[in-house]
């Protein structure tokens, strides 16, 4: 893989690199991320290597320092994208039930949180879980990642209960916790091990937000007769 002359800025008129060497560096780190995610798929963060990446790419293992500081940096990327991929993921489900009744959308959300985890759980894993040891997975940047897609299901959870409510946060926070549970003994095949049939499982999590919501919509009309 060559890299374009160092000559060519790749400066738009505005200032922005837009060139050869902007494409080829966006080129260069978008399948070093690829194969870094083959690599995670295959063995788990361990099997992370930024040479071996390198060697896929036909380059030497420093070169590829110029676009990831370190093997951090590129964890920290992927798991950014991550974030960014699972919220758009609950964000379609979200707008494709729109104006249905508010459960409705509640359900698509949680079905589609479910089916990203169990089609790539190796990206899922990296979400949740501190993938190498001395990795900060809380680094502010990382939690800032993760509040779109708790947005959208804070939006789907909200109509049940009148509003985002403090009651809404907190069932929606619930409802997370719970599909999280569920979804991490699914991708690790417990559930097949056990000869247990999951569905049901994720749906008394949809009906326990719903009773809530119910109860909550009861209380609140005898208050205010």
């Amino acid at each position: 893989m060559a890299e374009p002359s160092p000559g060519d800025t790749g400066a738009g008129p505005t200032g922005a690199a837009t060139g050869p060497r902007a494409r080829f560096r966006d080129q260069v780190r978008e399948e070093s991320k690829q194969i870094a995610l083959d690599q995670l798929a295959r063995g788990g963060p361990q099997a992370l290597s930024l040479n071996g990446i390198a060697k896929a790419l036909g380059m030497s293992g420093p070169a590829l320092y110029r676009y990831f500081a370190n093997r951090d940096r590129l964890l920290t990327e992927l798991v950014i994208d991550g974030y960014r991929d699972l919220a758009q993921a609950l964000r379609s489900a979200a707008e494709a039930t729109a104006g249905q009744q508010a459960p409705a959308g509640m359900a698509a959300v949680a079905a589609a949180y479910r089916d990203w985890a169990v089609t790539q759980p190796h990206r899922y894993r990296l979400l949740f879980r501190a993938p190498l040891v001395g990795y900060d997975p809380q680094a502010n940047e990382l939690v800032e990642a993760s509040q779109p897609a708790m947005e959208v299901a804070v939006s789907v959870v909200a109509p049940l209960f009148g509003g985002p409510t403090e009651a809404a946060v907190f069932h929606t926070m619930s409802l997370w916790a719970g599909l999280h549970g569920l979804v991490s003994l699914e991708i690790e095949e417990n559930f097949t091990s056990m000869g247990v049939d999951p569905a049901p499982l994720y749906e008394q999590q949809l009906l326990t937000v719903r009773q809530a919501a119910a109860g909550v919509v009861t209380a609140g009309a005898a208050a205010e007769e």
